[in-house]
């Protein structure tokens, strides 16, 4: 008997839609690709995935996802990312379509990573696996 087809959410569009549903989010962008005019300054979170495999075992993906935060200081890019930061714990036990988000696990918070294609702009970088139980 062949194994079902697994069908995988798109993760980046799971963690956008679910950070632009957020209240304490609604003076940020958030999307996977910067939004027209962009340099840096702007109060924008960026989400990718950057890696992260599939455990077939456990039927469980396992995607790593980076988020650059930019803002118009330092101080404000830092604390829009610890805002993401909290609200993306609270991704936990949600489920995206027929997919079921079972974990958030910050593998590096947010740290100060200058953007050297806008000299203007203020980012921090954090990573976080997603713990995601996709349908069969």
């Amino acid at each position: 008997m062949a194994d079902p087809t697994v069908t995988f959410p798109d993760v980046e569009r799971l963690v956008v839609d679910f950070l632009t549903d957020r209240p304490e989010l609604a003076a940020a962008t958030v999307d996977n690709v910067p939004p027209t005019g962009f340099d840096g300054t702007q109060p924008v979170v960026l989400v990718s995935r950057s890696g992260g495999a599939w455990v077939d075992d456990l039927h469980l993906d396992q995607p790593l996802v980076d988020f650059e935060v930019y803002g118009p200081s330092k101080t404000a890019a830092h604390t829009l990312a610890l805002t993401a930061r909290s609200a993306l714990l609270a991704l936990r036990g949600t489920t995206y379509g027929t997919a079921r988000v079972s974990d958030v696990v910050e593998a590096d918070g947010p740290r100060w990573l200058p953007d050297w294609n806008r000299s203007a702009a203020n980012r921090y970088l954090s990573t976080v696996r997603l713990h995601i139980h996709p349908a069969a």
